[in-house]
């Protein structure tokens, strides 16, 4: 089956550009296209996206404000932010809102789709300095680490992969294994360590591990 795929973009050109794109990729569709918060709240519950593309710059409600008000309606949806400068601080928001993800607009075409396609199978393409900046956030929670939420050997090298940014593909390639096996462990991981994201797997890790 097609990843269903939701665009949230006030540019008209660059929304445009992103539908044709997923419509003339096998395996993908255009579930909806929006130019803005409010039209993607009327329309994007009952086209039911896989995962939406998501503008943070919005005309009216903000991209995050978007995601937090989606969410509570598919809460299955997987986001990606899109923004065109990396503003830590708003993508920080983002994924504290509900995203999954983080894509500069001008990446290419190939990194879109695979973006969509890693998060749809559990992943979460983020930036590095992103990935830090949830870690010193998430330092203010009680650190879990591998002994504490009795992670396998083979949960912690995930996570530890997961860290360092490697993809859910990336990381059965390393290993060997299926994409399915590794996406199994990264549930299993998020329910050791009682969180919903990479990113807060990742920085609740992270977080208790001794710094020099």
């Amino acid at each position: 089956m097609s990843i269903r795929v939701g665009i949230v973009e006030d540019d008209s050109s660059v929304r445009e550009s992103l539908a044709a794109l997923i419509d003339q990729t096998p395996g993908f569709t255009c579930a909806a296209a929006c130019g803005s918060a409010e039209e993607a709240l009327k329309r994007m519950p009952e086209a039911a996206p896989d995962v939406v593309l998501m503008d943070i710059h919005l005309p009216a409600a903000s991209g995050i404000e978007c995601v937090v008000r989606l969410r509570r309606l598919l809460p299955r949806m997987q986001v990606i932010m899109l923004t065109v400068e990396e503003d830590t601080e708003q993508v920080f928001e983002s994924l504290k809102a509900g995203a999954t993800g983080y894509l500069v607009k001008n990446v290419t075409a190939e990194d879109i789709l695979a973006a969509v396609q890693d998060v749809h199978a559990g992943g979460a393409p983020m930036s590095s300095h992103i990935a830090r900046r949830v870690v010193s956030a998430f330092r203010q929670r009680p650190p879990v680490g591998a002994d504490d939420a009795d992670l396998t050997p083979r949960e912690e090298t995930i996570l530890r992969s997961l860290a360092k940014g490697n993809r859910s593909k990336e990381i059965a390639d390393q290993l060997g294994v299926s994409m399915g096996t590794v996406n199994t462990h990264i549930r299993h991981i998020y329910e050791k360590l009682h969180v919903r994201s990479r990113a807060e797997a990742v920085a609740r890790y992270v977080g208790s591990e001794p710094h020099a």
